[in-house]
């Protein structure tokens, strides 16, 4: 680059300097007042955005910030309670020249903001040069009281200021209102509703109290915040008569829940969010041995299923090592609604024990004593096996329908009479489905069907038989009798039997 050409570039560059200067020195001499033609209460701000470039002296006394950075945000604070429409930005403005005047009755003053560019200029017009900054803020304090005032007025619980002897100083109109209601006619104006709440000190407490409604004898109930300031106490009363009522409601239905768990015969264990033990009836110690002031004092599970383990209430483990974390899996299945499982004791006892969730991360477990249930249906059971092998004994081929058509018992001579398998003998089998295995192993015959109207038949029946040709020639003669329960008992018999039967009479009469 040659001299000349440096030159050019270095005469435009301070060519454009120039002319940068002096468009904000014009904005700045328009905007801010030279130190000597300032006027003495004058208040205007320049800013930057949102950063404060220069404000006068009286305007920098109104904020009473100097330690830091003024923005935007300070000025908000001191002008919206004068000027409810002051922009909370500097971009919410939208037009260069704005006008606002002063929210408040008989309050000529006004707020002049002008806009250019990223620079805002903010100028406060009072009605009268002799108005300074304490009127400025004289009329803030005015208005905010009256807003405060109103606000107070209209809360919707009772709130006062009470001298360090504890007499009323001030009132709103909800705490006239509930004295009037509470306290009798004539009641001085600065005796206290609360007369036991002494004045507070910092920080802030809180207590719980009731009144009586002397006309109905009806308790009211408030919690009582007190809060101190130099030589009076500040009170607010908030209404709580609707969660007495629901801690009520819930302490009668926790009253009545513990009267139902302590009548039932079901052990019944609660576990909170943190683990702990938070319920248990009297069945719970009854059945497992565990002591009243063991669980009193609030175990966490393991520590529970331990006990147990000690007292013997639950199964031995086989590998102590891997107890723990066979602990953890029952916990993880019963907040899953998954864990159930028998419990065969050394005693002979048998537990069915049952994990539930509970909301809130709770979990409950419930102990049942099912031995005698167990020892029933064993028993029963051993009937059945009985009664089978009796009945596999006979030669005649046995089978009962019940009174809706399904096949309920059979023994050994009728599966091999019709050949039908083992696996089968107890599966849903109905007449229509017999009758048709019957038809393919005997010869065409009417009676079959005739069987089959038989079973299902509804109302008074008699004893009734019919004959029945196997494949192979065989005959077989089939017995219905009617038994309990419109159930149908089939015996089919062979007639060469019938036949060898009775020759045998014949031969023992002769």
């Amino acid at each position: 680059m040659t001299l000349i050409e440096i030159g050019i570039v270095a005469t435009a560059s301070f060519g454009a300097a120039i002319a940068a200067f002096v468009c904000v020195l014009r904005f700045n001499t328009k905007s801010v007042p030279q130190a000597g033609l300032e006027k003495p209460d004058h208040i205007a701000f320049l800013f930057d955005g949102q950063v404060l470039q220069h404000a006068t002296n009286s305007a920098r006394d109104l904020l009473e910030t100097k330690e830091r950075d003024i923005l935007w945000g300070d000025i908000v604070s001191s002008f919206s309670v004068r000027f409810p429409d002051f922009p909370k930005t500097p971009d919410a403005i939208r037009e260069i020249n704005l006008r606002l005047n002063s929210g408040i009755n008989d309050d000529a003053a006004s707020l002049i903001i002008e806009r250019e560019g990223d620079m805002t200029r903010v100028e406060l017009i009072e009605a009268s040069t002799n108005e300074s900054v304490a009127h400025h803020k004289t009329k803030s304090l005015e208005q905010e009281l009256i807003a405060l005032r109103a606000a107070t007025e209209s809360a919707p619980y009772p709130m006062w200021q009470a001298s360090a002897k504890g007499e009323v100083l001030w009132s709103n109109a909800a705490y006239d209102d509930l004295k009037s209601k509470i306290q009798m006619d004539g009641s001085a104006k600065d005796e206290p509703l609360f007369p036991d709440i002494t004045t507070s000190e910092h920080p802030p407490r809180q207590s719980r109290k009731s009144l009586t409604v002397e006309q109905d004898d009806r308790a009211l109930w408030y919690d009582v915040i007190t809060s101190a300031s130099e030589d009076t106490t500040l009170f607010h009363a908030v209404d709580i008569n609707a969660v007495i009522r629901a801690e009520v409601a819930q302490r009668n239905f926790v009253q009545t829940l513990a009267k139902t768990f302590a009548q039932l015969s079901t052990g019944l264990a609660v576990f909170d969010r943190e683990g702990q033990l938070a319920l248990f009836n009297p069945a719970l110690v009854d059945l497992t041995s565990l002591p009243p002031e063991f669980l009193s004092a609030r175990p966490d599970m393991l520590s529970f299923f331990d006990r147990l383990r000690d007292n013997r209430v639950m199964p031995e483990p086989k590998n102590y090592n891997s107890w723990r974390q066979e602990i953890a899996d029952v916990i993880a299945a019963a907040t899953d609604g998954r864990y159930q499982e028998m419990w065969a004791l050394e005693t002979g006892q048998t537990y069915r024990v049952t994990g539930r969730p509970h909301p809130d991360g709770a979990s409950a477990f419930l102990f049942e004593d099912i031995s005698a249930e167990i020892a029933l249906t064993r028993n029963f059971r051993a009937e059945l096996e009985l009664s089978q092998s009796l009945l596999d004994t006979f030669d005649d081929a046995l089978v009962v329908f019940s009174s809706s058509g399904v096949l309920n018992f059979s023994n050994a001579a009728y599966r091999e009479l019709w050949n039908i398998e083992d696996d089968n003998t107890f599966a849903d089998i109905t007449i229509m489905e017999s009758v048709n295995e019957w038809q393919l192993r005997s010869q065409p015959n009417p009676g079959l069907a005739e069987i089959r109207d038989f079973v299902m038949k509804i109302g008074d029946r008699k004893t009734w038989e019919t004959e029945i040709t196997m494949l192979n020639g065989d005959r077989v003669i089939a017995y219905l009798s009617p038994i309990v329960s419109g159930a149908t008992l089939i015996r089919f018999r062979k007639a060469a039997s019938i036949r060898s039967a009775g020759l045998n009479l014949v031969s023992a009469q002769l």
